[in-house]
C-alpha cells in the first residue's frame, strides 16, 4: 500500500475553494452523476415488462399502498388477505408507504390507477439516486476533498447500476435504508465534529429505526463510536455527543409515537420499532447526555469507566425489555420453515452456504469490504486520522460481520466500504500523477479502482469457476419465474375476477395473487406468515386424502398449481405421494375441480369441493 498522502482537512478546504465551483461542489456534481445514471437505469431497463419490480418485497409493497389508498388506517399494519382467517399483521412501515402513496394519486390527476401506480413506482427509486449520491459526494470530499468526492460518486454510481435496489419498480425500503446510512456517514466524518452534522445523524439514525430492522446493528455500532469519540475526546466532542443524545432521543420517541398505535405501546418485537428498540435506544441516548453534561471534564480513565457504566446500563435495559432481542428475529422459525423455505432464501445464507453453493460471488459479497477494513486498519496504526478510521472501521465491520451471516448485509458493507477506498484512490492517483513515468505508479493505482468495484469480483469469480468461455453468459443464473410463468396479471386472470375466497399456492405466488385477485392468499413469503405457511407446506406434502382435511381446516376454496415453481418441485422430490408431486403428474384428486384456463399456462387452477 502506498504511503499516505491525505492532505488534512484544512489543506483540502483550501484546495477545494482553488477548484472550479461546478467540480467542488457536491449538491452540483452529484446533480450531473445523478442524471447520467437516471439515465442509464432508464436505458438499460427500458424492455422491463411489468412497472414492479422483481422482488415479492416490491409487490407486498404496491399491496400495502393499495390497502392504505382505499382507506387502511394508518396504524393499521394487518394485511387481512394474508394468512389464515384474521390475517398476517406485517412488520413494515408507513414512513415508505407515504411516500409511494402520495406518488401515485398525484399521478392519478394525469393517468389512469394502473398508470398512477407505474409512474409513481418508476420514479421512487430513480428520485433516490439523487441524494444517495450527494451524501456519498458530500463524505468523500470531507474525507479527501475534491478528487475524493468524485472517486466516491464514481464508484457509488457503478454500486447503484450494479444494485437492482434502484431499477425502475424497486419499492421495496432497502434503497431508502443505503440513502439514510449515507446520509449517517457523511455526517460522521465530519472531523470538525460540529453538531448540527451530528444532530442530522441522529435523525437519520431514528428514521432507520422506524422503517425496518435491518439497519438496527448499524445504528448500534454508530451511537458506541460516538459514545467512544466522547469518552477519548472530552470536553472538545462535549456539545455534539450531547446535540446527538438529544437529537436521537427526541427523533426516535417521534418515531415511536407516529408509527406505533396505542394498543402496541408494551408490545415488543424484534423485526420493527417497538418498545424494546424505542427504550434501549432512550436508555443509551440519556446515558450519553448525562455523561456530556457532568463527566466530561473527568480524566480519559474515568470517562471510559462512566462509558462503561453507561454500557452496563444499556445491557441491563436490553435484559429487562427485550431479551430476545440479542438473538436472530428469526431464530423462533419452526424448524420445518428453516428447513422448506429460509435455507433456501439467498439473501438469508451465511458465508459458508454461499461458499458450498454459489462460491463464484464470495468476491462480489466480501472481497470490497474486508480491503475496506484493512485499509482502516493501516491508517489506524499509521495514526493517520486514526478516529475517523474508526469510525468508518466500526460501521463497515458490523455490516460485513452481518454479511458472514446473512449475505443481505453485503449491499450496506460494499456502499460503506466506498469511503476509505475512494480516499486511497485519490492518494494513488496523486502518487501516479507526480511521476506518470512509473509503471508500478500506475498498475497499483488501476489495480486498486478495479478491486474497489464489487461488481469486477463478480465478473472474475464467473470466469474463475466457469472459464473464459462461458463464465459471462452464465454469470447470473435464471430464475424459474423467468422460465415458468407462475405470477403474471395474465397468469393469474382466470381467478381474478372470482367471487373472493381463500387460495393456496406455493408460498412465491402470495404477493402477485394478492395484488391481481380479490383472493386471500393462505402463504407468502414472510416471517410474520408462520402460520400461513406452514399450513401450505403440510397441504403440499400430505398424501391427497390427508390434504383434504388440512384444504377444508384452512377454510381453502381454491388451488393455483405451478409445477415450475421452484418451491413446488423441491416439495413434490420431498413427497412423491404428496398433492404437489401427484398434480405434478397429472393425478388430480376428485374434491379438486379443473377451473378453465389458456391450454399454454403453466398455472392450473382448482376449485376445492370437499367430498361428503
Amino acid at each position: 500500500m502506498a504511503q499516505s498522502l491525505a492532505m488534512p482537512p484544512e489543506a483540502a478546504g483550501a484546495a477545494d475553494r482553488k477548484a472550479p465551483l461546478r467540480w467542488s461542489h457536491p449538491a452540483w456534481v452529484a446533480l450531473i452523476y445523478a442524471v447520467v445514471v437516471i439515465v442509464a437505469q432508464l436505458v438499460i431497463h427500458r424492455h422491463f415488462t411489468d412497472y414492479v419490480g422483481p422482488d415479492n418485497d416490491d409487490t407486498m409493497r404496491l399491496v400495502e399502498v393499495r390497502d392504505f389508498l382505499a382507506g387502511q388506517g394508518w396504524f393499521d399494519m394487518m394485511q387481512y388477505r394474508l394468512g389464515l382467517e384474521g390475517g398476517t399483521l406485517m412488520h413494515w412501515s408507513r414512513f415508505i408507504d407515504l411516500p409511494i402513496a402520495s406518488l401515485i394519486l398525484f399521478f392519478r390527476m394525469f393517468f389512469s390507477p394502473e398508470g398512477a401506480e407505474a409512474a409513481a413506482l418508476t420514479i421512487w427509486p430513480l428520485l433516490l439516486i439523487l441524494p444517495l449520491l450527494f451524501f456519498m459526494g458530500l463524505a468523500g470530499r470531507r474525507i479527501a476533498g475534491t478528487e475524493g468526492m468524485h472517486f466516491s460518486l464514481i464508484l457509488t454510481a457503478l454500486f447503484i447500476l450494479i444494485s437492482s435496489r434502484f431499477v425502475p419498480g424497486s419499492i421495496d425500503h432497502d434503497n431508502v435504508q443505503l440513502g439514510l446510512v449515507a446520509l449517517t456517514a457523511a455526517m460522521l466524518v465530519d472531523e470538525t465534529y460540529r453538531p448540527r452534522n451530528f444532530a442530522i445523524a441522529a435523525v437519520a439514525l431514528a428514521v432507520q429505526l422506524g422503517i425496518g430492522a435491518e439497519t438496527t446493528p448499524f445504528v448500534a455500532v454508530t451511537c458506541m463510536a460516538v459514545s467512544c469519540l466522547w469518552a477519548w475526546k472530552a470536553e472538545v466532542f462535549a456539545p455534539t455527543a450531547k446535540a446527538f443524545a438529544l437529537t436521537l432521543t427526541i427523533a426516535v420517541s417521534a418515531a415511536f409515537f407516529s408509527l406505533v398505535p396505542p394498543r402496541l405501546y408494551s408490545t415488543v418485537t424484534c423485526d420493527n420499532l417497538s418498545l424494546g428498540f424505542y427504550g434501549i435506544t432512550s436508555a443509551g441516548c440519556i446515558g450519553l447526555l448525562l455523561s456530556a453534561l457532568f463527566a466530561s471534564r473527568l480524566s480519559r480513565p474515568w470517562r471510559i469507566a462512566v462509558l462503561a457504566a453507561n454500557g452496563a446500563f444499556v445491557f441491563a435495559t436490553i435484559v429487562a425489555l427485550a431479551p430476545q432481542c440479542l438473538r436472530n428475529p428469526l431464530a423462533d422459525l419452526d424448524p420445518m420453515l428453516v428447513d422448506l423455505w429460509l435455507s433456501r432464501v439467498t439473501e438469508a445464507q451465511p458465508i459458508f452456504s454461499i461458499a458450498r453453493t454459489e462460491p463464484d460471488t464470495l468476491g462480489a459479497f466480501y472481497a470490497t469490504g474486508l480491503l475496506a477494513l484493512i485499509v482502516c486498519a493501516v491508517r489506524i496504526l499509521r495514526r493517520d486520522r486514526a478516529s475517523l478510521y474508526a469510525m468508518l472501521m466500526a460501521v463497515i465491520g458490523i455490516n460485513w460481520a452481518i454479511t458472514l451471516v446473512q449475505v443481505r448485509g453485503a449491499e450496506f458493507a460494499n456502499l460503506l466500504a466506498i469511503l476509505p477506498l475512494a480516499q486511497l484512490i485519490a492518494e494513488l492517483r496523486r502518487n501516479y500523477m507526480a511521476n506518470t513515468g512509473s509503471l508500478r505508479s500506475a498498475l497499483l493505482y488501476v489495480l486498486t479502482m478495479l478491486v474497489s468495484v464489487p461488481a469486477v469480483w463478480a465478473v472474475g469469480g464467473a470466469l474463475a469457476s466457469k472459464g473464459l468461455g462461458n463464465g459471462l453468459a452464465v454469470a447470473t443464473p435464471a430464475k424459474a419465474e423467468e422460465t415458468a410463468d407462475c405470477a403474471s396479471k395474465a397468469a393469474l386472470a382466470p381467478i381474478s375476477g372470482l367471487k373472493p375466497g381463500v387460495i393456496v399456492s406455493a408460498s412465491n405466488m402470495g404477493a402477485p395473487l394478492l395484488r391481481f385477485t380479490p383472493h386471500r392468499a393462505l402463504s407468502g413469503p414472510y416471517h410474520r406468515d408462520q402460520a400461513g405457511m406452514l399450513a401450505e407446506l403440510h397441504i403440499a406434502l400430505a398424501e391427497p386424502q390427508q390434504a383434504e382435511a388440512l384444504l377444508r381446516e384452512a377454510k381453502v376454496t381454491l388451488l393455483a398449481f405451478c409445477k415450475g415453481d421452484p418451491q413446488v418441485g423441491m416439495l413434490a422430490e420431498r413427497a412423491p405421494k404428496g398433492l404437489y408431486a401427484q398434480l405434478g403428474a397429472g393425478h388430480v384428486p376428485a374434491y379438486l375441480q379443473p377451473i378453465p384456463a389458456s391450454a399454454s399456462s403453466d398455472v392450473q387452477f382448482f376449485r376445492f369441493k370437499p367430498q361428503d
